[in-house]
């Protein structure tokens, strides 16, 4: 259908039935009229006819030509009252859906075909942290409203560490980058959110707003948890923000050099290779929302993210690798474009999947999505100057070990080097087709 105020009436929106219905309605009322009032309008409309057809005999000169009079006006109001029926319930649903969605933008079909097909798109989980899982989000919740976001809750550094040592709650930053990702429209409410006090702001200095107002939501709450449901009301995100776990956790590294680091900050600093991950403590539980979302979703994606401080920690609460071995969704790996100094020096995109494998205790994924396109060289050399480099593509040894492999140019340049978030969600829900 060209014309896009028709598109509410494609197969799978659930609303000519309710049309028809409405109008099967509005007839059983006037019979209810007609036989309460013991067929007056009937009476009535005989009347009117008499006149009106007394008046086309006046002005026509032949039968055929009243006939043809008789048939154009029983048309003309016909349409008319289909055209006040149709004006009206637009009118009506203009002003609901300016109600319940204020901040929604284009003209009301479009809004309401786009709400409608969204929510009867797939059952998306992505799990991570990190800039890298809200990026993705922000290209998937274009196509579906039935997201769920895992995230990890292991960051010990900035507002977040501060607020997590301060206030004994969970670090909230993860979690708001996919709260603010997620938003139904990121605008002046999703920019104060994100805005960070300068250092001259006394006690307030690092903080994030939306740090602050997850903190005190809890604390009315007296459950993170609901606090960050309660922000996705505020926020009408599109799906759900989960904590891998609601227990507060370190992460602890084993490096080659044989030392134990303990704290992501610290880990991230150490100037060694990372050789084994750990939670401590090891044995913490996820909320069941999350297993659930894992074992009913239609598609799960791993990442993108900080390999070792964003994918790998979810992987190491153990309900939830074994939610993702069991799952019949369709499991993607997202794997990183730039080295991350600190945690992937060097690490080819197998080297990503093979650290991965070990650390989850086998298979948690079958296609691996990987970026073959190179940046621009300025912007590359400006990477390499702060020690990362672009993730070699090495296609065949992921193939393999047995994955398949989605290969294309999934990059968007501008000052960093990062997933372009339209293509990434495109490429994922073409798998999921």
């Amino acid at each position: 259908m060209a014309d896009g105020r028709w598109r509410w009436l494609l197969p799978g929106m659930h609303v000519k039935r309710w049309l028809a219905l409405s109008s099967v309605g509005l007839l059983v009322a006037l019979l209810g009229v007609w036989v309460g009032l013991d067929g007056a309008p009937a009476r009535w409309l005989d009347r009117l006819h008499s006149v009106l057809d007394a008046r086309i005999d006046a002005l026509t000169t032949t039968p055929r030509a009243a006939q043809a009079t008789r048939w154009g006006l029983g048309l003309a109001l016909g349409a008319l009252g289909l055209g006040i029926w149709w004006w009206g319930l637009r009118r009506a649903w203009r002003t609901l859906v300016g109600i319940l969605q204020p901040r929604a933008s284009g003209r009301v079909w479009d809004v309401l075909a786009r709400y409608a097909l969204m929510a009867h798109g797939r059952r998306v989980v992505v799990i991570g942290g990190g800039t890298g899982l809200s990026t993705m989000l922000r290209g998937i919740k274009r196509y579906t409203a039935n997201i769920v976001a895992i995230v990890t809750v292991t960051d010990d550094g900035g507002s977040s560490g501060k607020l997590r040592q301060e206030l004994g709650i969970l670090p909230p930053g993860d979690i708001r980058n996919c709260l603010i990702a997620l938003a139904d429209a990121e605008g002046v409410m999703t920019a104060l959110l994100q805005h960070r006090f300068k250092d001259d702001a006394g006690n307030l200095s690092g903080h994030s707003v939306g740090n602050l107002l997850i903190a005190a939501m809890t604390q009315i709450k007296g459950d993170f948890e609901q606090a960050v449901q309660e922000i996705g009301k505020v926020l009408a995100i599109r799906g759900r923000v989960l904590p891998s776990t609601l227990k507060h956790v370190n992460l602890r590294a084993e490096m080659e050099d044989g030392t134990c680091i303990e704290g992501e900050t610290a880990i991230v600093a150490y100037p060694a290779r990372i050789r084994r991950m750990h939670l401590a403590p090891p044995d913490v539980e996820p909320p069941q929302e999350a297993v659930d979302a894992i074992k009913q979703a239609d598609v799960v994606v791993l990442g993108p993210g900080s390999l070792f401080t964003s994918v790998i920690p979810n992987l190491l609460v153990r309900k939830i690798a074994d939610a993702l071995r069991t799952t019949d969704a369709l499991r993607i790996y997202v794997c990183n474009v730039m080295t991350q100094p600190g945690e992937t020096d060097g690490f080819t995109a197998s080297d990503h999947v093979r650290a991965i494998e070990a650390h989850a205790g086998g298979r948690v994924f079958d296609y691996v999505l990987v970026n073959n396109a190179t940046p621009v060289p300025e912007l590359l050399e400006r990477y390499r100057a702060s020690g990362q480099d672009l993730v070699l593509p090495d296609v065949d040894r992921i193939r393999q070990m047995g994955y398949k492999v989605i290969t294309g140019n999934f990059i968007s340049q501008s000052d960093y080097v990062r997933h372009d978030p339209i293509r990434l969600a495109e490429a994922i829900l073409r798998l999921a087709k």
